[in-house]
């Protein structure tokens, strides 16, 4: 079998019903100034998902049963060295790929981060937005979005035990083989909607259930990280008291979103405990 060109990459979405933001999605993946192949993971989706998905990959393949799951299918079906994955509701900057590729050259890294900004309507995702800026520059905080297939391929695969920490996990696995992750100068963007608290919890709710599996590959992580987390709003101390009504909701958000990861956790070690 011929060898993969060392700039190919394929980028990998995994989707279930997100109709309303995987057209813009898609269409930031091809419009991009490298060529990719585009693999299109869609967990049987009921809302017209994969009809639209249809218009724009190379290939839409229907697998679960979570997300994890879903980006292992499509980094097997990759044809390319290099694989970047992207959640149906983030939008790529038509030169991303590009930079992403540039900095791997210039540094030799085997993953690169893409930094994110959360964009949408409503005070809550406001919130979510100003939280965010406080990490565009903390490159312990952001996780690898396009890494050499070779690595992940195996050992570096996603953990299928986890549904939010996942990434993390990858990064750590990362940090711990040796194998570099450098961060890209571009940003991209994630169309959050209109966030409520309801839609939070629950999110973070369904992530903690993952926690027990993550802190079981990782001693301490769980902490240091919550621990970083707090360094960065304390070196963004000054944008913070710039916006203080959004500052004091990012606070109470993430006092919530605690709560319902401690919820979540102690459910997926009953699920644990039974399994």
């Amino acid at each position: 079998m011929a060898q993969p060109e060392p700039d190919s990459v394929t980028v990998v979405v995994p989707t279930r019903n997100n109709i309303r933001t995987i057209e813009a999605c898609l269409r930031s993946v091809i419009e991009q100034t490298h060529p990719v192949e585009l693999i299109v993971v869609d967990n049987h989706s009921t809302d017209g998902t994969p009809d639209v998905a249809r218009r724009f990959a190379d290939r839409v393949i229907t697998a679960g049963p979570e997300r994890s799951a879903q980006r292992n299918t499509g980094i097997d079906a990759a044809t390319s060295t290099w694989v970047l994955w992207l959640d149906s509701d983030m939008i790529l900057p038509p030169r991303a790929v590009a930079l992403a590729l540039d900095t791997a050259r210039a540094t030799g890294a085997t993953g690169i981060a893409l930094p994110e900004r959360t964009i949408g309507e409503g005070f809550w995702t406001a919130c979510r937005a100003l939280e965010r800026e406080c990490y565009l520059d903390d490159p312990w905080l952001h996780n690898p979005r396009l890494v050499r297939r070779d690595y992940l391929l195996g050992d570096g695969a996603f953990h299928t035990d986890m549904s939010g920490p996942e990434d993390a996990d990858l990064r750590m696995k990362m940090r711990a083989s040796g194998a570099g992750i450098e961060l890209a100068p571009i940003i991209i963007d994630h169309d959050e909607g209109r966030l409520t608290v309801r839609d939070v919890l629950s999110k973070r709710y369904y992530y903690g259930r993952s926690i027990p599996a993550f802190a079981a590959e990782h001693d301490g992580a769980v902490g240091a990280q919550g621990k970083a987390v707090l360094r960065s709003y304390a070196r963004n101390h000054r944008r913070l008291l710039k916006d203080p009504a959004h500052a004091v909701g990012m606070v109470a958000l993430r006092a919530l979103e605690a709560g319902g990861y401690a919820l979540g956790a102690r459910r997926g070690r009953k699920d644990r405990a039974q399994s």
